[in-house]
């Protein structure tokens, strides 16, 4: 069975996938709510869907900030949000003694803290209600660790092992938890990570599927609901290669690392 939520509350809504997801959503008659830290941008975003007629609310706010995040939970926990999509996160490639520990810290909070303190602030009133959905957004690295990514595919390990097991706690619960594991998407991802301190350029920059074609995906899964999602399909084959050629991988991927600069 379809399913058409009311209101979506979307982190990382000021670019790439959470903007063109919040776009799509308003366009089927969604109200997003747009959260993120760059409020020039929001306001951007909010103008361009109301401009096209749908409806939007932008909520700046600083996601590795628990007070923040907090804030945003008070500012719209009585709309109510439906659909909550932990979109925001952000990378780093290059070697791991050399990533800073603010980043590492911010990292951990962005990517992970901002995910489950959102999810257990929302997950509540979703099964108080028996009616909702939550959407984490993973990645295909979370299972196969590859040198330059160590802190951003341990942060993806994290989330799957997390949503899997939620998932199984709301069986029956009227919720519906669901984890997306894309491979390479062409947003400015690469370019933001590769502009953090000590960063390198990502020898997949410019690869993958359009983020159009990635918000297709998320449409349906909307709609039709289930517990993980690769994108492309094929991806989810990763695991199998890490587990058969993850040696080869030992062997040329410090040699890929050291030359990309």
């Amino acid at each position: 069975m379809s399913r058409h939520p009311k209101t979506a509350l979307i982190t990382g809504a000021s670019s790439g996938i959470g903007a063109a997801l919040a776009r799509k959503l308003a366009a089927e008659g969604i109200n997003v709510l747009l959260a993120a830290r760059r409020e020039e941008r929001l306001l951007a975003i909010k103008t361009e869907i109301e401009a096209a007629g749908g409806r939007a609310e932008a909520f700046p706010v600083n996601l590795s900030d628990p007070n923040q995040r907090l804030r945003l939970f008070e500012q719209v926990r009585d709309l109510p949000v439906d659909l909550l999509v932990n979109n925001a996160g952000f990378g780093f490639y290059g070697y791991y003694t050399e990533m800073t520990w603010e980043t590492i810290h911010e990292m951990l909070a962005v990517n992970v803290e901002a995910t489950l303190h959102l999810t257990r602030l929302f997950l509540p009133l979703m099964q108080a209600r028996r009616c909702g959905q939550i959407i984490i957004m993973s990645s295909i690295v979370g299972s196969i660790p590859s040198q330059g990514t160590a802190m951003y595919s341990a942060s993806k390990a994290f989330l799957d092992a997390f949503t899997t097991a939620v998932y199984r706690e709301t069986r029956g619960s009227g919720v519906e938890i669901s984890l997306v594991r894309p491979g390479a998407v062409k947003t400015d991802f690469f370019t933001t990570a590769a502009q953090q301190e000590n960063g390198r350029c990502n020898p997949v920059e410019g690869s993958g599927v359009s983020v159009d074609y990635l918000v297709r995906c998320l449409w349906r899964l909307i709609q039709h609901p289930r517990r993980v999602m690769h994108i492309p399909a094929w991806v989810g084959l990763a695991p199998l290669f890490e587990l058969t050629t993850g040696w080869l991988q030992d062997l040329i991927g410090p040699v890929h690392l050291k030359n990309n600069r």
